[in-house]
């Protein structure tokens, strides 16, 4: 086995249990509301893991610089480990709050550690697309394991013992902890790096595009991740079981999407591709929407659409991203990286306080529609970025 496999398989690990942890919400808030917290203190809930992201990445530069990539990558692994066996033995609400601070924090030092790693041993635009490309793609894999496993534990006899299952997300970050300790990382370190990050230059029309663009593609993204389970339990009126594994089925398609990207990629232009994979997932919403309002807005069909959508949207951030870090320095790769965490937290945050705001008030038959407005910035997003940046 390689140098660079031994690295890729505890960085893809890595995004696999980050992925487990932070898409548990759809679990949470299925699981939770169910035993009549409201949908406002749910919607709030996502707060509580995006906005430590977005704080601690501004302060995360400093601490990796000084620590070590690896270090400090081993160190958010290992707090992941513990919080996921504490959290079965804990019932009451706010300690679900502590929890997903904890985690996002975890999370914002483990994501800008892999992008250092990666953009640090590869220097080729599509080959780091590709990297880039397979890495995120696990995340995909993380959302299907996490809504079918529980699914699973959630509609047997032991379903009382849901929470267990995240002792299984403990165990696999503890395996992943052994694989690092078992590579050599090539990382950049600064021992005196100043406590903020140098943000000079983010303000260019590049920047400001990109920034914006990441921000609603998470919006869209996090509008399905943590509500389509509870979309499809209250308006489509399946039970939880089947409603945890539409989310395992987008997961699927979304995985498809990001490895079909990965492997394509060389033979397509980078802003043709992403523009392509915007207008599909328009269609299909516009498809869903003529569903709702001419047939049924609980027709079965839509059971098997929504997933479908995860095929052309899972390959837009990784597009963008790799896109804008491939003409980064190599020097100010963990402070790009930490404003993308913090954009990208912002996004989810908000997407999922406004969804919980449908939720509340009933207005379910405008979830499609709701999405199709975030899409449709993400396009005018996506125009003002590939401009910027190939004119730079």
């Amino acid at each position: 086995m390689t140098a660079t496999r031994k690295i890729a398989l505890p960085l893809k690990l890595t995004f696999l249990i980050f992925s487990m942890v932070l898409n548990c919400m759809g679990i949470i808030i299925l699981q939770l509301s169910s035993e009549d917290v409201s949908y406002n203190k749910l919607g709030l809930l996502e707060a509580f893991k995006d906005l430590p992201i977005a704080f601690i990445s501004l302060f995360s530069v400093s601490f990796i610089s000084r620590t070590g990539t690896k270090i400090s990558l081993i160190s958010a692994l290992l707090i992941v480990a513990l919080c996921s066996l504490i959290l079965p033995f804990v019932e009451v609400f706010w300690f679900y709050k502590v929890w997903f601070a904890i985690i996002g924090t975890c999370f914002a030092l483990g994501k800008i550690c892999v992008f250092n790693i990666i953009k640090n041993n590869i220097t080729e635009e599509k080959t780091l697309t590709k990297t880039m490309s397979s890495v995120e793609a696990s995340f995909m894999i993380g959302i299907f394991v996490v809504n079918t496993g529980f699914g699973w534990l959630i509609s047997s006899d032991y379903g009382e013992f849901w929470k267990f299952g995240f002792i299984g997300i403990a165990l696999v970050s503890f395996f992943t902890l052994y694989l690092f300790t078992k590579v050599e990382i090539t990382e950049t370190e600064n021992r005196n790096a100043s406590l903020l990050p140098d943000l000079t230059g983010f303000g260019k029309p590049a920047f400001i595009a990109f920034f914006g663009l990441l921000f609603f593609i998470v919006f869209t993204e996090q509008s399905f991740n943590s509500w389509l389970p509870s979309y499809y339990k209250n308006h489509l009126g399946v039970d939880s079981f089947f409603a945890l594994q539409a989310t395992s089925f987008l997961a699927v398609f979304s995985y498809l999407g990001r490895i079909f990207t990965a492997q394509l990629i060389r033979k397509f232009d980078l802003s043709n591709y992403f523009y392509l994979c915007v207008a599909m997932v328009l269609v299909i919403l516009s498809i869903i929407i003529a569903v709702q309002f001419t047939h049924s807005g609980k027709s079965s069909v839509l059971l098997f659409i929504f997933p479908v959508i995860g095929f052309f949207l899972a390959p837009l951030y990784p597009v963008a991203n790799s896109k804008m870090i491939a003409s980064a320095d190599k020097e100010r790769i963990n402070v790009l990286t930490s404003v993308i965490v913090i954009f990208s937290s912002l996004g989810s945050s908000a997407s999922s306080a406004l969804i919980s705001i449908l939720f509340q008030n009933k207005m379910l038959d405008f979830y499609a529609v709701f999405i199709f407005a975030a899409v449709s910035i993400v396009f005018l997003f996506g125009i003002s970025f590939f401009k910027a940046i190939n004119q730079k």
